[in-house]
């Protein structure tokens, strides 16, 4: 990490004068990506309290020497990721808007990544999938097609540095926002922010305003800038099979014993159609319907599907042809992660003990995420497991089977904002400034804990998505395109000085 912030900032001092600045990011680009790399490379998974807190101190000292007096919001203890705060009030400013994004990212396995360890940030010159070779000597321009690798590259530290380079840009010109700039960065985004409420209710007063910003997401596929109106809720579901106390051989006891892999194999397929279609009874009963408006948001989106196809390798897609835009504004259950035994050359002839997988269920306006939750429960049972809340007893396993447990990980409702709405009025106006052809969409396929804002604070929220679509977010080998963070940051810098 040093050796290439080092290297950014030695292209810094190569660049030849301007008689006249074009603009600042075009003025700064190596300084702006040096400072990002820094930032990258502390570790940022949730459940890590030391590297937590050294992001949050970063960022205090970052917007310490802007100006912003910032402060931690805590949570009940010390190993709660704290929210960090910062604002920029203006006089006589008739509106507040708070811009928000979260710098902790998802887990890493590091053995999964190609590129680089995931908290060594390095530049390649395209996607690795398509040849991209490592950057190894910088010129004194940075080509706009390179992709930086590092674990939350694009999701969400690229929102964090958009906006906290913006403002950077703004002081540097003389320039004001054109209302009070309130910024929360949160710590536990990631990990389904289940002390965000709790941390919202105790600052309220703090956090008053007339609507959230958020800066989270990716493009468009057709690589066109989104500009969000909600997001769909989530819930988080780990579901554990049981068969024998202990692994057993599976010739000899292969026909007799029953197999929890096979038996969890079977119950998640009884979940889903062929179609991909929900299986579980009552799953699409009580979706709000789109609006007229909203479904004609849905229809002017371009159709990507065949390049995505392409690009990803898929010869059928789910849904029975309808397109990505579509789908995402329907509720999903997908299957996140799978355990049983080993695989490859590590695989045993066994009957292992236990079968577990991990779910994810996506919501969207009007469902609840524990009646969802309630819902895939009962139809477990339906499927004739006997289901626990804790790990089975002895006793319990020899009484009952076959037999689950099933627990519930966080969860939180969807949230969508009218078009017709000022603040989402603003956010479109600000981001077509920049980006004519920009993109409006009732609901993006993934989710953000805006339900808790409007449920704690009563305050609205509109998101912008700005990272290239192939980011990788959540997965190995996450990257940012540099337009992606140049164009960003623009972005924000326009939303901060729209009037009204």
């Amino acid at each position: 990490m040093r050796h290439l912030a080092t290297a950014l900032l030695a292209c810094v001092a190569a660049l030849p004068a301007t008689a006249q600045p074009r603009d600042y990011v075009a003025d700064h680009q190596g300084a702006i990506l040096a400072e990002y790399v820094t930032l990258l490379a502390i570790p940022n998974v949730a459940s890590d309290t030391p590297d937590i807190r050294r992001n949050a101190a970063w960022l205090m000292a970052k917007m310490r020497g802007q100006g912003l007096s910032p402060r931690l919001l805590e949570g009940p203890d010390a190993t709660v990721p704290p929210a960090v705060y910062g604002e920029w009030i203006v006089p006589g400013a008739s509106r507040t808007y708070v811009l928000y994004a979260h710098y902790d990212g998802q887990p890493v396995t590091p053995a999964d990544w190609t590129s680089t360890r995931p908290f060594e940030p390095r530049l390649y010159t395209d996607r690795l999938d398509r040849g991209g070779k490592p950057v190894v000597e910088l010129p004194t321009t940075l080509d706009p097609e390179w992709r930086l690798y590092g674990r939350s590259a694009s999701d969400d530290k690229a929102g964090v540095m958009a906006i906290l380079t913006a403002i950077d840009a703004l002081k540097a010109q003389g320039k004001r926002p054109a209302f009070n700039l309130k910024i929360v960065f949160e710590g536990e985004e990631e990990a389904g922010s289940p002390h965000l409420a709790a941390i919202l209710d105790r600052h309220r007063t703090l956090l008053a305003s007339d609507g959230w910003i958020i800066f989270d997401g990716p493009e468009n596929q057709s690589e066109a800038k989104q500009v969000v109106l909600g997001v769909r809720g989530v819930v988080g579901v780990n579901l554990t099979v049981y068969g024998p106390a202990r692994p057993l051989h599976s010739g000899h006891y292969g026909n007799w014993a029953p197999n929890p892999a096979m038996q969890l194999a079977q119950l998640l397929a009884s979940m889903k159609d062929r179609s991909g279609r929900v299986t579980i009874k009552g799953f699409y009963d009580d979706v709000t319907p789109l609006t007229p408006a909203e479904r004609a948001m849905i229809d002017a989106v371009p159709n990507t599907d065949a390049r995505l196809k392409r690009d990803l390798g898929l010869a059928t897609s789910d849904g029975g042809g309808r397109p990505v835009a579509a789908m995402t504004q329907l509720p999903s259950l997908s299957v996140t992660g799978l355990r049983s035994a080993d695989v490859g050359d590590k695989a045993r002839n066994v009957i292992p003990a236990s079968a577990t997988a991990a779910l994810d269920m996506r919501l969207v306006a009007g469902n609840d995420h524990q009646r969802q939750y309630d819902r895939l429960v009962a139809h477990i049972r339906a499927q004739g497991f006997f289901v626990v809340d804790h790990a089975p007893t002895p006793e319990e396993r020899r009484a009952h089977g076959p037999i689950a447990f099933v627990s519930k990980v966080g969860g939180y409702n969807a949230e969508r904002t009218a078009l017709d709405h000022p603040l989402a009025t603003a956010v479109i106006r600000a981001v077509r400034r920049r980006h004519a052809d920009a993109i409006v969409l009732p609901s993006i396929g993934g989710s953000l804990p805006l339900y808790v804002l409007r449920d704690t604070l009563a305050a609205p929220s509109v998101t912008v998505a700005l990272a290239n679509h192939d980011n990788n977010q959540h997965a190995e080998d996450e990257n940012l395109r540099l337009r992606s963070l140049w164009d960003a940051i623009r972005v924000a810098e326009s939303i901060m000085t729209l009037e009204r």
